[in-house]
């Protein structure tokens, strides 16, 4: 009778263990597919990151967009986060739009060398700007600027020992184009400058900086008219901003407000 009774207590302390165990790998399994199915952020690609693109500006400018993964699902080596460690990484080659994007698409330098790519009906022409003139060294591949032209409202003509003097009497500025994608930055110019005197061509050559604008064929026009007949400058735009193409000034019209 007693070893029944053991028998018993041993099968029902078995049975009793066996249980617990199915009950703590149940537990560990929710808990493993939980976290498997948790969701993580990661960036993606929505438009075109051109290589040379920093980090922190291709977030800024919308080309990258954090989004929400099942943890199991997520990319190894996918770019989780962006702080003062990454920021200032550079795309090391195109980034194709609509892909999760790897922490090892960016790095110190490009690789190799690529063409330049230009929109279907666009036109890339390039313009040279003091720096400055192109925000200090805040304008990447993507930045979309406004580009300012000021010149000479009127001469007056004065011959002196048989030739004749040109002297500029007041100047303007106005909108010469808006809302234009930049496409390329480089320190060489494709067209000469224009020499200040001994050495002024290099000093100037140093001093400024080329941009490559993607724009249409008409916006090109004016452009290339400004590039050759006015003084340029450039301004980075904002989101959400209205300018009025009509938009000018003049010495005239800086002195009546300032009299004001």
């Amino acid at each position: 009778m007693g070893r029944r009774i053991l028998a018993i207590l041993a099968a029902a302390v078995i049975a009793l263990v066996g249980a617990v165990l199915v009950l703590v790998y149940a537990r560990g399994a929710d808990a493993r597919a939980v976290a498997a199915a948790s969701p993580t952020k990661v960036y993606v690609s929505t438009s075109v990151v051109p290589a040379g693109t920093t980090l922190k500006d291709a977030v800024r400018l919308g080309q990258l967009t954090q989004t929400d993964v099942a943890a199991r699902a997520k990319p190894v080596g996918a770019l989780e986060g962006v702080d003062e460690n990454n920021s200032d990484l550079v795309a090391l080659t195109d980034i194709a739009p609509g892909q999760y994007v790897l922490g090892s698409a960016f790095g110190d330098t490009p690789v190799g060398e690529k063409a330049l790519q230009v929109g279907a009906g666009k036109l890339a022409v390039s313009v040279q700007l003091q720096d400055p003139a192109r925000v200090g060294n805040f304008v990447r591949p993507g930045s979309m600027l406004t580009i300012f032209m000021t010149y000479d409202l009127a001469t007056l003509e004065k011959k002196s020992s048989g030739e004749t003097e040109k002297t500029a009497v007041g100047s303007g500025t106005s909108i010469l184009l808006d809302n234009v994608k930049v496409i390329a930055m480089g320190d060489a110019s494709l067209t000469p400058v224009q020499s200040t005197g001994e050495g002024g061509e290099a000093a100037a050559q140093s001093a400024s900086f080329l941009v490559t604008l993607e724009v249409t064929p008409e916006q090109a026009a004016r452009l290339v008219h400004g590039i050759n007949n006015f003084t340029l400058y450039a301004g980075l735009r904002g989101s959400e901003l209205k300018i009025d193409p009509n938009l000018s000034v003049s010495d005239m019209t800086m002195l009546k407000d300032k009299v004001r």
